[in-house]
């Protein structure tokens, strides 16, 4: 990051695969956002329950533990938490359809285009 450049919101990333939370959290540090990364829903609960909520979580569907539906569901139950936007990650073609009732702001095809990532970050987080 540059040292210039002031920090913009915090991302919560949750997936369990370690190279797309590594390469996500690169990305998003080089543009100036703060990342947090955890591995599946449980532990990104964890974390919302005890920082400030992020400026949005990008969440992958498919995870041990806790998965991204689980996770959704959970989260729009908690009051606390509730609000903060999510963006669907996924590799599945039919997105549109598997996330129909989870009521996240946006979904984004895996394998991430780089402009599409930004752009949508920069939608809720500029």
């Amino acid at each position: 990051m540059d040292v210039h450049q002031p920090a913009r919101g915090n991302v919560l990333v949750v997936d369990d695969d370690n190279d797309v939370r590594d390469a996500l959290t690169a990305i998003l540090e080089d543009e100036g956002y703060q990342v947090t990364s955890v591995a599946n829903g449980l532990d990104a609960l964890n974390y919302l329950r005890a920082a400030l909520p992020p400026c949005l979580i990008l969440l992958d569907l498919m995870m041990p533990v806790m998965d991204g539906w689980l996770f959704r569901t959970t989260q729009m139950r908690d009051p606390a938490l509730a609000s903060i936007p999510v963006v669907v990650l996924s590799a599945f073609s039919n997105v549109p359809r598997l996330v129909a009732n989870l009521n996240v702001a946006d979904y984004i095809q895996k394998p991430v285009e780089l402009e599409t990532l930004l752009t949508t970050v920069e939608r809720y987080c500029g």
